[in-house]
């Protein structure tokens, strides 16, 4: 990071803030000046960042010093949106691309059943703005949307970078969380025989859920702590792309029963707006692949996940989805029988 951890290194057309090219490089256009944008930045993070205990120093400093708390290990993960692929600017809102931005990568934590401590965030703005809004209102709204989602789950928003360029909007954020006593929950634990489940429903990211999504930390945490857990992912690029992940990972094939898939209301409200001929079957692809569901995918023995099913701890409900078998491959199980599933999914291009 560069100085003024959350906003310096502001770059155009590869100039310096401070007005001076770097060595040997001839910049075509005029820098941008420290008077400019980055002080404004500056000044309303300054406002509108609160002071965390985790962060002992950040954003005016060249890098972040977090405060680790009861354990060494910590994970660390890292996501990019970027406009045209993850959303549109002009047409969604910068805040909800805010809160996407830093949702993503608590999911990824809640993967791993890690705690969330510190996230630094990098943006790359627009030269010229987007969507109406010049790059500082822009980068204010990305961070209306960042900071309520810190705040609910205890993220210090530590610092981060900066910088206006002839492309469009990036948003790269960084997470760091701590491991439980219990260790990391991975892809790679899950066993033959161990059945599948699925926090929540699928298939609604498209109509909004995408953006408005809740990440399942508190959800994974739990469910770590009180039932023995053999895998875990986050369904972040669809069910049957995701589930193949889990399955290869751990040496193994999955049967989705597609029949017991939990399908969002959304999905079905798509497939009519889509005019579907059958909505149910169009209804079933959007759980299946269309991703950005962020809910859990979890393997467990059967008599731990039968316990889960009969408990239901969580707030959100949890479905038995299919199981892991020996035979490698993604199949999906159905009354008409047993058919090779293709592992489609959400692809970031």
């Amino acid at each position: 990071m560069r100085p003024a951890a959350a906003v310096a290194g502001l770059y155009e057309a590869g100039c310096r803030i401070s007005g001076v090219s770097d060595p040997g490089y001839s910049c075509p256009r005029r820098a941008i000046t420290v008077e400019g944008m980055e002080l404004e930045l500056l000044d309303w993070l300054r406002e509108h960042v609160p002071p965390h205990p985790r962060a002992k120093l950040g954003l005016t400093d060249d890098a972040a010093v977090i405060s680790l708390a009861r354990r060494s290990d910590i994970v660390l993960t890292t996501d990019t949106v970027t406009d045209g692929v993850d959303f549109r600017v002009g047409t969604d809102d910068p805040r909800r691309i805010g809160r996407q931005a830093l949702g993503v990568n608590l999911s990824d934590l809640a993967a791993m059943a890690a705690e969330p401590l510190a996230a630094v965030v990098s943006v790359a703005l627009p030269r010229g703005g987007a969507g109406n809004r010049e790059p500082l209102a822009l980068a204010i709204a990305l961070y209306e949307g960042i900071l309520p989602l810190a705040a609910e789950f205890d993220v210090a928003i530590a610092g981060g970078d900066t910088n206006i360029f002839d492309g469009p909007l990036v948003v790269s954020v960084t997470a760091l969380g701590q491991l439980t006593e219990r260790g990391p929950l991975t892809r790679s634990g899950g066993r033959p025989g161990d059945w599948l489940l699925v926090t929540g429903a699928l298939g609604g990211s498209l109509l909004g859920h995408m953006f408005d999504f809740t990440p399942r930390v508190r959800e994974a945490l739990l469910l770590h702590q009180r039932y023995e857990l053999h895998a875990g992912i986050d369904i972040s690029d669809g069910l049957a792309l995701d589930a193949s992940r889990l399955a290869a990972e751990s040496g193994c094939g999955a049967v989705i029963v597609t029949e017991q898939v939990p399908i969002s209301p959304d999905a079905y409200r798509l497939a009519e707006q889509q005019r579907a001929v059958d909505r149910h079957a169009a209804a079933l692809r959007h759980a299946l692949g269309d991703g950005q569901d962020f809910e859990l995918l979890l393997a467990a023995a059967p008599d731990t996940a039968q316990a889960i099913l009969r408990d239901q701890p969580l707030a959100c409900p949890i479905t038995h989805v299919g199981e892991l078998v020996a035979a490698p491959g993604l199949w999906q199980q159905d009354s008409a029988g047993r058919r090779p599933l293709e592992p489609s999914g959400w692809l970031h291009q």
